[in-house]
């Protein structure tokens, strides 16, 4: 049986990962996210996943590798990853009483044979009327200045919304488990 690589630091995606219970190592990729001129939302969170689990592949020529990216969209803007508690408070005060949809692409390598099987996840956040002092209360709680959107539905972020649509709630942490699944079974690796 192939080993399994998880391509990507994130410790949110291999608390995820570890949910499946199996035998996974992980190694960074750093790949440039930057969108390309007039790429879709969907189109980059794939081709991000893709080339994610393609950066480390030469380092594990007879593995799995999983690749995953996420991208935020509100109405036709990207939603990146805010970097301060300034720029956090902006995309939240914009998207209070809003819907937000995450595009996560999953992609899994087999990198003994070169063939890539991808999928995506589409997720949508409905975010309550939130005043500034709530916004103000959260980010002091929850700094989630590294994910789009500015915040983490794992953590306190759960309270910004009033609804959630979606196939799997591990898509919006960053890894669709139920997509993943049924790619590693394409693959061979059935779970149980």
């Amino acid at each position: 049986m192939q080993k399994i690589v998880l391509a990507s630091s994130s410790k949110y995606r291999r608390e995820l990962l570890k949910k499946l219970q199996i035998d996974f190592i992980y190694d960074s990729s750093h790949i440039d996210e930057s969108p390309q001129a007039n790429e879709s939302a969907s189109a980059l969170a794939i081709r991000l996943a893709i080339e994610k689990a393609a950066a480390v592949a030469e380092k594990y020529p007879n593995h799995l590798i999983i690749g995953s990216d996420q991208v935020a969209t509100f109405g036709n803007i990207l939603l990146g990853k805010p970097g301060n508690r300034e720029k956090a408070f902006q995309q939240l005060q914009a998207q209070s009483g809003q819907k937000v949809s995450f595009f996560t692409g999953i992609c899994v390598l087999n990198s003994a044979s070169g063939h890539t099987f991808t999928d995506l996840d589409i997720c949508k956040v409905h975010f309550r009327n939130l005043s500034d002092s709530q916004i103000q209360r959260y980010l002091t709680i929850e700094q989630a200045f590294d994910c789009a959107g500015s915040f983490m539905s794992e953590g306190y972020g759960i309270t910004l919304f009033s609804k959630i649509e979606g196939e799997d709630p591990n898509a919006l942490i960053g890894l669709p488990l139920i997509k993943l699944i049924k790619l590693l079974d394409q693959c061979g690796l059935a779970i149980p």
